[in-house]
Order: C-alpha cells, then sequence, then structure tokens
C-alpha cells in the first residue's frame, strides 16, 4: 500500500512538472505572439501563437482567447476569430471594462465579416455548381457532336478530285467507287480493283491488268453500265486487256487478247464500233498509196509485208497485226502512209478526239496526233469543280465533306463544333 502511495504521488509530481513546464513555455510563445501583433507582424504572430496552443489542452486564460481573436480577425479567418471571441466572453465577465466593449465591437464586426464572407462562398459554391453543370452539358453536347460527326465521316482510303459535274473516285480497302461531292455513294466500292477517268467518263475495271469486267459511268448523263463480255466483241477474247482512257466523243478502245483487232466500244450509245465497208476503205487507201494491195480475208500489203489489217482507231490511224499473232505489230497512219512500229514507237493507241491520241510507250502515257508526231496533252473534258464542297481527311483516316462552314453528307449535316457548341448553350 505505501509502495502505491508512493508511485501515485511520483506520478502527481511528474504531471505537474510537466504542466507546469507546458505552460511556462506556452506562456513564451503568447509573450512572442503578442510582440509580433504589436509589431503588425501578422503572420509571425498566429505562428507563435499556434506553436503556444501545442501547449496547452484549452484556452483558460482571456487574455489568450483576445489574443488568437485579433490574429484570426487581421488575417480575415472570421471563423476562428468567431470562435475565440466567444471563448474570451466565457472567460471574461467584466462586461463594463474597455478591454470587453473593444472586443464586443470587434466581435460584432467579426459577425457581419462573417456573414459576407459566408453570402460569398455560397455565391461561388453556386457559381461552382453552375459551371460543373455547365461542363456536364458541354461534355454531353461534345458527345452528341462527335457521335453525329462520326456519323456523317466516310470511311474510305482516298478521295480524287471531283470533275464539273460534282462526283469523283473514291477508294476503300483497295477497291474503287464513285462518289458525288456530298458524300452519295453513287458506285459502292466493292468490286472493282482499278479505274480510269477521262472527259467526263469513269471507267472501273475488276483487276487492274487484263480485266474480265468493266463498268463504264457518264458523269454528263449520270448513268452507267456494265461493258458486254469480251467474248461478245471476239469468241476467243476472255478479257479487255489494255484498256485506254475514255474520250470525250464516248469511244473506248480496249485490246483484247486472242483478237486481231482492238475493241473500239462507243460509250453513249452503247454499241461496238467497225468499219461499215472494209473494201471502200482498201480501195480508197490503195489509191492513195497507202497500201500496195489487199485481199478478201482483211490482210493488206505494205512495204512487202501482208497484215491482218486491225480495224481503226479514228482520224486515219489503222492497227496491223501478223498472222497468228494476236498482238499490234505497227500502226498504219493514212494520213501519209507512215508506218509507227509498235517495237520502237506506241504498243497501244486509244481513240482519236480533238485531234489526238493517247498512246502509250511503255508505262508512259503520250499524246499524237494523226501521223504519231508527239503533241501537248488535251484538256480533260472532265472540268474543273466549281462546287463548294471540300475534302477533309481526319485524324483517324476518315474523311469528311465540308461545305459553307457544315459537315454534310447526303441531305444531312452538322455545323463546326464551337458553332455547335454556342448555338446550343442556352438551350
Amino acid at each position: 500500500m505505501k509502495k502505491l502511495l508512493l508511485v501515485l504521488l511520483c506520478f502527481v509530481a511528474v504531471y505537474t512538472t510537466t504542466a507546469q513546464s507546458n505552460k511556462d513555455i506556452a506562456n513564451v510563445y503568447i509573450k512572442r505572439s503578442q510582440e509580433s501583433l504589436d509589431n503588425l507582424e501578422i503572420e509571425e504572430s498566429l505562428e507563435h501563437f499556434t506553436k503556444a496552443m501545442k501547449y496547452m489542452d484549452t484556452i483558460t486564460s482571456a487574455k489568450v482567447a483576445r489574443l488568437g481573436t485579433y490574429i484570426h480577425y487581421e488575417l480575415r479567418n472570421f471563423q476562428e476569430a468567431q470562435s475565440l471571441a466567444k471563448q474570451y466572453f466565457l472567460l471574461n465577465r467584466n462586461k463594463k471594462s474597455e478591454e470587453y466593449r473593444g472586443l464586443l465591437e470587434l466581435y460584432v464586426n467579426i459577425n457581419e465579416e462573417l456573414e459576407i464572407q459566408k453570402r460569398e462562398e455560397a455565391r461561388l459554391e453556386k457559381e461552382r455548381l453552375a459551371k460543373e453543370k455547365e461542363l456536364r452539358r458541354i461534355d454531353s453536347l461534345k458527345t452528341l457532336w462527335n457521335n453525329k460527326s462520326e456519323s456523317l465521316s466516310l470511311k474510305v482510303d482516298s478521295i480524287y478530285d471531283f470533275n464539273k459535274n460534282n462526283l469523283a473516285l473514291y477508294v476503300a480497302n483497295g477497291f474503287f467507287g464513285i462518289l458525288s461531292d456530298k458524300g452519295e455513294i453513287i458506285i459502292k466500292a466493292d468490286s472493282y480493283e482499278d479505274a480510269l477517268s477521262f472527259d467526263g467518263f469513269f471507267i472501273l475495271k475488276n483487276k487492274k491488268e487484263d480485266p474480265t469486267k468493266i463498268y463504264a459511268y457518264n458523269s454528263n448523263s449520270n448513268s452507267g453500265f456494265v461493258l458486254p463480255s469480251p467474248s461478245d466483241f471476239n469468241t476467243l477474247s476472255t478479257h479487255y486487256g489494255k484498256v485506254m482512257l475514255p474520250r470525250g466523243n464516248g469511244r473506248l478502245v480496249t485490246y483484247p487478247n486472242n483478237s486481231y483487232e482492238p475493241m473500239v466500244y462507243d460509250l453513249n450509245v452503247k454499241r461496238y464500233v467497225k468499219i461499215a465497208n472494209k473494201k471502200e476503205l482498201f480501195k480508197n487507201l490503195k489509191k492513195n498509196d497507202v497500201i500496195d494491195k489487199y485481199n478478201k480475208d482483211d490482210e493488206v500489203k505494205v512495204d512487202k509485208e501482208w497484215y491482218r489489217f486491225g480495224g481503226h482507231l479514228g482520224g486515219g490511224i489503222h492497227p496491223l497485226y501478223f498472222a497468228n499473232r494476236y498482238q499490234v505489230y505497227s500502226f498504219l497512219c493514212s494520213i501519209d502512209g507512215r508506218v509507227l512500229r509498235a517495237s520502237s514507237t506506241y504498243q497501244y493507241i486509244g481513240f482519236f478526239h480533238n485531234n489526238k491520241y493517247q498512246a502509250l510507250k511503255g508505262d508512259e502515257t503520250i499524246w499524237i496526233n494523226q501521223n504519231g508526231t508527239k503533241v501537248g496533252a488535251p484538256d480533260n473534258e472532265s472540268g474543273k469543280y466549281v462546287g463548294l464542297s471540300k475534302v477533309v481527311k481526319l485524324e483517324d483516316g476518315t474523311y469528311q465533306i465540308m461545305q459553307g462552314g457544315f459537315i454534310i453528307l447526303g441531305d444531312e449535316k452538322l455545323e463546326k463544333l464551337q458553332d455547335f457548341l454556342r448555338n446550343n448553350s442556352s438551350k
């Protein structure tokens, strides 16, 4: 029992000593805080006051409560100042003292300032909530716009230039098709691996080399069709061979396999173009010394060589073949009798239009006149596009068509994002 009493006495002594020590330390910081406040060093005064509070369980001095009230008031910490002022009034009952009346005056100011502060905080909070709501609304509008924008996008590989009739070739997944300047699909890109475009016509081929199917589209009349099978032109032909550019007069020339003449087709009237009276033509060619002889087997003799006569390409140029060889050997220019050997000049020649032919020498396109002389390229009768549409490629690789500040696709349209947000911000 004596030992327990001794322990308790030691504990009380230590606690009293510690408490006394903490009080002394707190008083030092309170003194420093007051001095700093008197010197208008408010931040430093708060720093000392805060340190003093670490050594106090609670404020038991009206003086300390008053000091804290003034510090926090000067720093506009009105909530803390109000709390400390209330603590002061609990500790100081002398309502008649000058100090009490001074703090009471300050307390009224604190309450007024606190009310103003709360109203401002409420206003700011209201603004914050309104801004958050508006941001959520804008995010919702952006999502709506992005979804609509995506629905108006063309998922294609590329889009060529539009012609004067507002049409262009496009490529999707390696296939060619035709679309309008509103993004409307005229011919879906799912069958034709290659295409030609010239003088207002589009030629779609199911294969780049030696196609077996050709689709022709006339952009002037907005009509198209599949050409007859090459076997319809020549029973031995299985493909169209080399396909030349279509010309403005509607004539298309191809060089089918197993054939002694090119296939000349009129795209406007949808029929083959052949010489109506070969015998009369041969007579005129012989009379003008363009050929030496001819026979009933459609063979002509030129410079001591007999050739299979290969029809005509317009303008007086005629392909010549050797018997049993289904490849053009030369081209006869009836205008002056010149012979253009395919091995040294041109392997293929297209149809005559506007005083010019397209000719191929290897992979090079050359334009020539009626005796094979190289001339300048003709104007493409497809014309220049004068519409309002502009093709835009997006970062994801898709395309959109812009027209007058709107994304368009057919009859649908969508304004730009900034305009969309502005026009819908108050709705």
